[in-house]
């Protein structure tokens, strides 16, 4: 059983070795465990930081990809390197490492193939309530997007067994986290969730410029996932929206004409008319997306054969 431990890096020289000893070297039940980390464009001394602690695998990208670019890379550098198990941290040391045995237990015993950390952010101090409500929000409305009981969607310390991992494509350009729920929700696979514990904060998030910044691009990181999977419920629901919207103003419409004063309100018709037109071509939209979404299965289905295939020849 091989253990890779990656972990995405931009401008981390001040912290990443501190992040490294607190990894562990030994866990019962894991015959090797091998540390990857994917720079992502550092500008300072990550690298060479990384290679005087004895990283193992070293993956450079050549200008900054973002976040979940690299995570993506990871996975398919641990994958290639022979991995059974990759856990992913962060750089900046935010996730206590001594916690990496409790979040691969799950897979070891064959309960789980993700198993994500729960910060408890209920508990840590230095959260603002903002942060804790929005976080608990997030997590809830990532849980029914996803149908999966998953506490913290957003932490990036997480495990995922070889065979979760070929299944996963990882395509937003912000972050992996919430979209990798959402998609292994939707795909089956099976997650739970183990409680671990964080270390002091060493620097403010680089991933977004403000909670705003962030909420926005965290929702439409997670309608675009779940739209993916579920479009045509996506657009059923716009659908009917638009149709609700429409019958208002035609009901006006006919009330006015039943009563003989149809001819004073023709705005009325064509503005009820127009949103009834939308919603049925958002039913035709779902219907033709729907398609779409059965033809992506198949090809995911394809790429997951030939990336097992590669591995094997490789």
């Amino acid at each position: 059983m091989k253990l890779i431990i990656q972990i995405p890096c931009l401008n981390e020289e001040a912290t990443l070795e501190r992040t490294i000893a607190d990894l562990p070297t030994t866990i019962p039940g894991v015959d090797k465990i091998e540390l990857l980390v994917v720079d992502d464009g550092s500008t300072d001394r990550t690298v060479e930081v990384a290679q005087a602690a004895g990283v193992h695998h070293i993956v450079r990208n050549r200008r900054n990809a973002g976040l979940a670019a690299s995570f993506r890379i990871g996975l398919d550098a641990a994958l290639a390197a022979g991995a059974d198990i990759i856990v992913n941290t962060d750089g900046d040391n935010q996730y206590a490492g001594s916690d990496v045995s409790k979040l691969i237990a799950p897979i070891l015993a064959g309960t789980a193939d993700i198993v994500i950390g729960d910060r408890e952010t209920g508990e840590i101090a230095h959260f603002s309530a903002l942060k804790k409500s929005l976080q608990w929000l997030g997590s809830g409305i990532v849980r029914r997007l996803a149908d999966a009981d998953v506490a913290d969607a957003v932490c990036g310390f997480r495990a995922i067994s070889r065979d979760a991992a070929l299944q996963l494509n990882v395509v937003s350009k912000f972050s992996y986290t919430t979209e990798m729920v959402i998609q292994a929700g939707r795909k089956k696979i099976a997650m739970t969730s183990v409680p671990i514990a964080t270390n002091d904060v060493t620097r403010q998030s680089r991933l977004f410029r403000s909670v705003p910044h962030f909420v926005a691009r965290s929702a439409s990181t997670m309608i675009r996932t779940y739209a993916m999977y579920q479009p045509l419920r996506v657009f059923f629901y716009i659908g009917i929206f638009l149709l609700l919207i429409g019958v208002v103003p035609m009901v006006r419409f006919l009330y006015f004409f039943a009563t003989g004063d149809g001819a004073g309100h023709i705005q009325s018709l064509v503005i009820g008319g127009a949103f009834l037109v939308m919603g049925f071509v958002a039913f035709m939209i779902g219907l033709v997306t729907d398609l779409i979404a059965v033809n992506r299965q198949l090809l995911e289905s394809i790429l997951e054969r030939q990336r097992r295939a590669d591995l094997r020849d490789d």
